[in-house]
């Protein structure tokens, strides 16, 4: 239906068209493009080169694919040593960031759990580029609903720690929810983002004992927080502290320096027990857990997402349990420390943190502000 416009309102529509016709080519860039922050050479996270602003081009989804507005990231590890290790391909900046959580603004043909408005969060695909962005592409399959009690920082901790926790529970160690009663299970490096979530995924969904390791009084208190029954110390020698407890753990998970604790790892494990780690050792020596006849795995969430698997879309599904428990109360929140909004400086200084291996908790960030 046609709407008649008189006077000033004439005048104005008239002067907006003619400032579209001599800007139409500049409007066109400025909304197909879109602020991003990557690296161009790896290395040292003090060289210029490895945190990087620029201008990106802003992508449109594939049929099962959602254009999210990011509104909150976090760092991890992995951004940590993709970084340092990788050689970005030509000149490109790699786009870094394997958390997020924002709002949807455009949808792929194919997609059917989502719809533009809807908030979200969801830990992305190894291969294709990161959150530290102000828009990105994921398969609607990763990604679950937002937690409505958290805001959108808090909610970019959650994603991938929360799957790679998931994952070594009910995947490698083959539990589910209620078992476990009269087992114990280990957790190596428990203060951390992953060992937060697996803290509390095993003391809440599981009836395992749950024995983690810290040093420092910030750490055994958080993980104490977290719902650890017992806490040891990992640089004291770990089967003196197992035995000092007089128990035995069924499963370990190591989530770091794994290459330094293994030979202590078997020797406190119960015969046929499970040993599943998630860090990148030099070398190990996988014999020594032939006498014990034990199982071992190794946790990679990435990887449904990297080879396409036909059980993706239960990383979406999980997502949305753990979006539910924590609405409920029943998983806590494990954003620890807040760098402000997404830019180069504030990238930076979140990232030596992560670094530094000490973060208790997760680093997040807001995205960027906006004008």
């Amino acid at each position: 239906m046609a709407h008649a416009v008189t006077g000033r309102a004439v005048r104005l529509h008239q002067a907006v068209l003619s400032s579209r016709s001599n800007s139409n080519t500049e409007m066109k860039t400025s909304q197909s493009v879109m602020r991003a922050i990557g690296y161009t050479e790896k290395g040292a996270i003090e060289a210029a080169s490895s945190v990087v602003e620029f201008a990106a081009n802003k992508p449109s989804p594939g049929a099962k694919d959602l254009l999210v507005e990011i509104k909150g990231v976090s760092v991890n590890p992995v951004d940590v040593k993709v970084r340092a290790n990788r050689q970005p391909p030509g000149r490109v900046p790699r786009i870094l960031g394997f958390d997020a959580s924002g709002i949807v603004r455009e949808v792929g043909s194919a997609v059917t759990h989502f719809k533009p408005g809807d908030d979200v969060f969801y830990a992305g695909d190894f291969t294709r580029p990161g959150s530290n962005a102000e828009f990105q592409l994921v398969n609607e399959y990763l990604v679950g609903r937002k937690p409505t009690s958290l805001s959108y920082s808090e909610a970019a901790g959650m994603p991938l720690t929360s799957i790679t926790a998931w994952e070594i529970l009910f995947d490698c160690f083959k539990l589910t929810a209620g078992e476990g009663k009269g087992e114990a299970i280990l957790i190596i490096g428990a203060a951390g983002g992953v060992g937060s979530m697996l803290v509390q995924l095993a003391s809440r969904l599981t009836q395992l004992t749950v024995i983690a390791t810290a040093s420092r009084e910030e750490s055994i208190s958080w993980v104490k927080t977290m719902g650890a029954d017992h806490v040891i110390d990992h640089h004291k020698p770990l089967p003196e502290e197992m035995n000092a407890l007089g128990i035995q753990p069924h499963y370990v998970a190591s989530l770091n320096h794994t290459e330094q604790h293994f030979p202590s790892i078997v020797e406190l494990i119960k015969p046929r027990g499970h040993l599943t780690m998630i860090d990148d050792p030099l070398t190990f020596d996988i014999t020594l857990i032939k006498p014990k006849a034990l199982t071992f795995s190794w946790e990679f969430m990435f990887a449904r997402s990297m080879f396409q698997t036909q059980d993706m879309d239960t990383q979406g599904a999980l997502l949305d349990r753990v979006s539910l428990l924590l609405d409920e109360g029943k998983l806590a929140p494990t954003a620890n420390r807040y760098h402000g909004a997404l830019s180069t400086d504030s990238l930076r200084a979140a990232l030596t943190e992560q670094e530094r291996g000490t973060a208790v908790g997760k680093i997040v960030l807001d995205g960027f502000t906006t004008a």
